[in-house]
């Protein structure tokens, strides 16, 4: 068949971490793709002529005959993501796939999550030893993850140079500080608390080190996206671009100065915001913002038209009504989203409140009741 792209064997196991570790450490092989990073459940190694997709099975494993995925070319007429399957004589059981075109974005499906840190803080291992702790379990139809990400012990971490396939993805330090570095932005440099980036699509990037205790908010669109390890780049490269485009974006590092912030009125009453330029970056894709309160307290009334809004408790508290439901006192490491056309006050702050907002688009309407 002329248009086959690539061939791989397909293996089921139940312990996935164990398994990478056995072909990587003990034969040799490479990662070469894993996905979803908060929580992997396929990752691709190569070697010796060969690629395996390692798929995590969950429950008993039942015996079955071997498979193999051939990927095939854009040109096929197969439709993205459906898989059609022969049997060869033997009983081997042949997957055949579409390579994807391009990034598959779910329809949205807003609803309103409250997410608190005391309650719901149940951490799971992720790519390259990081714990996820998911903000927003529903996903809003899979278009949307939020991820509260930690690494406990400081030092280098395992990473390799990677890319993400996604539509947006950017990083807030929520405490600690981490050591990075990015295709075509220079040398490494350190985000302390505060500092965050958009991370534009399919740029390379690795995280080299980090302090005690790091914790990171890392906001994404679509919510299941594939993590792809590049073998040739090595970071930092000679070229260096820092208003390269990478489909339509630009990067951007946001720093923290305090002495320096210009604070302007938010759209509510009683707190003001400082705008890190990332809907600059993406042309009005997505827009964040650290918020805090001006000292008053002024509840309004009001509604929004944006498809995402996520609200993160960076420090102080915060009590909220929406819908003429009362959610009392969110607190630091809470998260809340709130949909569109839904009315929500919010009712009550600390003057040590201070907020971090992710919404898309840049710039959406807030109408007042």
């Amino acid at each position: 068949m002329e248009n086959i792209e690539s061939a791989q064997i397909v293996v089921r196991c139940s312990s996935l971490d164990e398994t990478v570790d056995f072909f990587k450490d003990r034969l040799g092989f490479r990662i070469d793709m894993i996905s979803p990073a908060d929580d992997p459940s396929i990752v691709i190694i190569s070697g010796y002529g060969i690629h395996i997709r390692l798929e995590r099975h969950i429950g008993q494993l039942i015996q079955s005959f071997d498979t193999i995925r051939l990927i095939l070319k854009d040109e096929s007429d197969i439709p993205q993501n459906e898989i059609t399957e022969l049997l060869a004589p033997n009983g081997t059981k042949i997957q055949l796939v579409k390579k994807a075109s391009k990034l598959l974005i779910p329809a949205v499906n807003q609803s309103l999550v409250v997410s608190r840190k005391s309650i719901d803080s149940q951490w799971i291992k992720g790519r390259a030893g990081m714990n996820y702790r998911d903000l927003i379990p529903g996903r809003q139809g899979g278009r949307f993850i939020a991820s509260h990400i930690q690494i406990p012990d400081g030092g280098r971490v395992d990473d390799h140079v990677h890319y993400h396939n996604i539509l947006f993805q950017m990083i807030y330090v929520y405490k600690g500080w981490v050591r990075l570095v990015y295709e075509d932005q220079g040398d490494p440099f350190i985000l302390h608390q505060g500092d965050c980036v958009l991370q534009p699509p399919l740029i390379r990037h690795r995280v080299l080190e980090s302090s005690s205790g790091l914790e990171v908010i890392e906001v994404a669109c679509p919510s299941i996206h594939d993590t792809f390890i590049d073998h040739n780049m090595e970071l930092p490269n000679t070229s260096q671009q820092p208003d390269r485009y990478y489909d339509g974006q630009r990067f951007i590092k946001y720093i923290d100065n305090k002495e320096k912030t210009q604070w302007k009125p938010w759209r509510l009453p009683g707190l003001e915001f400082e705008d890190t330029g990332i809907g600059e970056a993406t042309q009005g894709l997505a827009g964040v913002r650290i918020i805090r309160s001006n000292g008053d307290v002024k509840p309004q009334l009001c509604q929004h038209n944006a498809e995402f809004v996520l609200i993160f408790i960076l420090s102080g508290q915060l009590s909220v009504d929406v819908n003429k439901q009362s959610i009392d006192m969110l607190t630091d490491g809470d998260a809340l989203v709130i949909p569109e056309n839904l009315s929500y006050t919010f009712i009550q702050w600390s003057n040590d409140l201070r907020l971090l907002e992710v919404s898309l688009p840049e710039n959406f309407s807030t109408n007042f009741q």
